[in-house]
């Protein structure tokens, strides 16, 4: 109502505030995406290969994290029916069999995705972590082709080939400096595949729970958790975790409890930086995003990179943003022609 009272009175001034008060808020909702995102995966990176903590159980800290999840859904579907609908707006939730059947395909690359993730994060340092696992752009492009029969343009082909580059030579960068791990770089590629699937099958399941990301989150979760129990005997961590020093510590799951809300919360914050702005600019705060995450973790963890690990990173981050840049052109000419021919069929239809 203030701003309408400036308005009326100066509508150049309120205008301009009204300009402000939206930049300001863009402004803070990507910090936020920041913020969440880069806290994330350094406090994976801790819970996963902590020196201090000592725990080598990635499948428990993923599991865990997905319980986390299932229960934060859970828990604010049923705020819903005390608070109100303009305070809290969230989807209502069951367990239903029908679903959980028809969401189990994209589970499973779900869970390849989440678990191949935390294991690159593991055995790669942070300020790598963005190079060993970018190859999810190039896997889009294949898996398009493959599955869509989706061609691509030479342009979007030439950025693929630039982060292809940057890629190999960052492959190289660190094995010169002694701190490379095939395994790392195993389950990063693994984890690119799986992001690309995970988009793709995403597409074929949300009609499924009525189009509803919420919806779908606590379902690939549920699915997730019975999942991983298996996994979790098959792999010897249930041994693991009960021979760990820290399990009755408040602390360990303070902090296992802290990187389940954040794993909630960057879905969340995800949506939130779309909404305000667009999936083009969410996809280049995400590559902006992934070069601070990397100059921080050369700083935090005192790491000296030579001048071409720095360039194989600006190859991958350029080649992304590149690639993010030519398919917004490629939408926005497609879009323009798409109203072009509805305008001309509208002109037809009047003339005859």
């Amino acid at each position: 109502m203030a701003l309408m009272g400036v308005g009326e009175g100066d509508p150049e001034k309120g205008a301009r505030e009204s300009f402000m008060v939206r930049a300001v808020k863009i402004a803070m909702v990507v910090m936020l995406y920041w913020f969440i995102s880069i806290t994330m995966v350094f406090l994976n990176k801790y819970l996963l290969d902590s020196p201090s903590l000592k725990l080598d159980a990635p499948l428990f800290v993923t599991f865990y994290q997905c319980l986390v999840t299932v229960v934060l859904c859970k828990s604010l579907s049923l705020l819903t029916h005390v608070v109100p609908s303009h305070v809290l707006e969230f989807p209502s939730l069951r367990f239903d069999l029908k679903v959980l059947r028809t969401v189990l395909p994209l589970s499973v690359v779900f869970i390849g995705m989440i678990i191949f993730n935390n294991l690159c994060l593991k055995y790669l340092g942070v300020a790598f972590y963005t190079v060993g696992r970018c190859l999810s752009t190039v896997f889009n492009v294949l898996l398009s082709y493959i599955m869509l029969k989706q061609t691509t343009s030479m342009y979007a082909l030439m950025s693929c080939g630039i982060i292809l580059g940057g890629f190999w030579l960052g492959i190289d960068q660190e094995g010169a400096e002694g701190t490379l791990s095939w395994a790392g770089i195993f389950f990063g590629v693994l984890a690119s595949l799986c992001v690309s699937l995970n988009a793709i099958y995403t597409k074929k399941v949300l009609p499924a729970v009525d189009g509803s990301i919420w919806r779908l989150t606590f379902y690939n979760n549920v699915n997730a958790c019975f999942l991983f129990i298996p996994l979790l005997f098959v792999c010897g961590e249930v041994g693991t975790l009960l021979a760990f020093d820290k399990l009755s510590m408040f602390y360990f799951w303070g902090m296992m409890t802290l990187g389940g809300i954040f794993g909630f919360a960057i879905g969340y914050v995800t949506g939130l930086q779309i909404q305000f702005t667009s999936p083009l600019t969410h996809n280049i705060s995400g590559t902006a995003k992934a070069c601070a995450q990397t100059v921080i973790a050369v700083m935090y963890y005192h790491q000296i990179k030579s001048f071409l690990w720095w360039t194989s990173n600006l190859m991958v981050l350029g080649g992304s943003f590149s690639y993010t840049w030519v398919k917004g052109l490629e939408m926005k000419k497609t879009q323009g022609e798409t109203n072009q021919s509805q305008s001309n069929g509208e002109k037809s239809s009047v003339g005859v």
